[in-house]
């Protein structure tokens, strides 16, 4: 889609600017992450509701005539939801940086301290988009779309558009049916012995799970003995698609957290690669969505905003992911664990140096 494709370009140029110090600066001038002057309608339009809210946003983003989206999605969804905003508001562009949520953090940073506005909208992982709010970088959002959004999808300044779902995935020629993984516990079972993978960034699942079994009573001791055992079996990977097409092509039993979606896209493509039925509890991680205080297209960020909590949600269930607006439907009744998204930010280091510390005795890194 060529619209997608000058879009992405046309981002990252402007991204690798103001990494440099460079590009124009945010109109408006004023303190970092403070509204500039294209903002100044913002307050009035978040009051506004229905359909009035839709056309007044519909006319003054097409005067905008373009939305700067930096996001961390895949690039076959981010080309998905680029084709659907497309078909409905074809006079307004969609320009798009794609990058990991590790690398829109910093990028986002670089820009506002060189006073550039290069992102209208973020979307991407919780605790990315959390640093972002706590450092006041976000814009204030009320709507009617909040209100088919769970409070545990609501962050004030930033809203979950969706879930990442961790549960444990199998190879079916490896793992018979049967065999397969019933409890997280069942991971440190000692079947698995070489057959397991963990992957390595994942320590914002470990305190979900570690939380997760201090709740039901376990001691800190039992709980240490299960990750040994864990990292006892496993080798270590890195990258959620890498692990699954590992798990898929063989070369791993079993992949101890990887996220629903990606499992469910290799199934369909007909890979021998299963996740149901799932662990109990699967565990949750927040993605979500802010708008920029110094967004150059404030009001083509709000309409877009308004989308993706809207008919956008259907675009991502589409492709197998968990929409924030429709949380207990999509997960068909299984239990969750919602990650505590200010304590993963709060204990950052605590968290990601204790896993790091627990897969240095696993085996080498694939």
């Amino acid at each position: 889609m060529n619209a997608f494709k000058a879009g992405l370009v046309v981002a990252s140029a402007a991204a690798l600017l103001a990494a440099c110090g460079g590009g124009p600066p945010t109109e408006g001038g004023g303190a970092a992450g403070e509204p500039n002057a294209k903002t100044a309608d913002y307050s009035q339009w978040l009051e506004l509701t229905g359909k009035e809210r839709h056309d007044v946003l519909v006319t003054a983003a097409e005067k905008e005539g373009k939305l700067s989206l930096y996001t961390s999605l895949s690039a076959e969804v981010v080309d998905e939801l680029a084709d659907a905003w497309e078909e409905t508001y074809e006079d307004i562009d969609l320009e798009i940086y794609r990058a990991s949520g590790e690398e829109v953090l910093p990028r986002i940073l670089q820009e506002n301290a060189a006073g550039y506005g290069g992102a209208d909208v973020v979307e991407t992982n919780a605790t990315e988009m959390e640093v972002l709010g706590n450092k006041g970088l976000l814009q204030p959002y009320q709507g009617d779309a909040l209100q088919r959004v769970p409070a545990e999808g609501k962050f004030g300044t930033w809203t979950a558009t969706r879930f990442n779902v961790f549960a444990p995935s199998w190879n079916t020629d490896i793992v018979k049916q049967g065999d397969e993984p019933k409890t997280w516990e069942d991971l440190a079972d000692p079947a698995y012995k070489g057959k397991l993978a963990l992957e390595i960034d994942d320590y914002d699942w470990y305190m979900g799970l570690h939380d997760y079994w201090r709740a039901e009573g376990k001691s800190e001791e039992e709980i240490d003995k299960l990750f040994q055992a864990m990292a006892a079996n496993a080798k270590k990977v890195k990258g959620h698609s890498v692990m699954a097409e590992m798990t898929s092509s063989g070369q791993f039993g079993v992949a101890a957290s990887n996220y629903t979606y990606i499992v469910e896209e290799l199934k369909a493509d007909g890979a021998p690669i299963e996740l149901e039925p799932l662990v109990s509890p699967v565990i949750l991680r927040p993605n979500g969505a802010g708008l920029m205080k110094t967004a150059q297209h404030p009001a083509a960020a709000l309409l877009f905003k308004d989308w993706l909590l809207d008919d956008g949600q259907q675009v991502l269930q589409e492709l197998n992911m968990t929409p924030s607006t429709d949380l207990e439907g999509d997960l068909g009744g299984t239990d969750h664990v919602m990650l505590d998204v200010e304590k993963v930010v709060a204990e950052n280091e605590k968290w990601s140096k204790g896993y790091e510390q627990l897969l240095s005795g696993s085996a080498g890194t694939n």
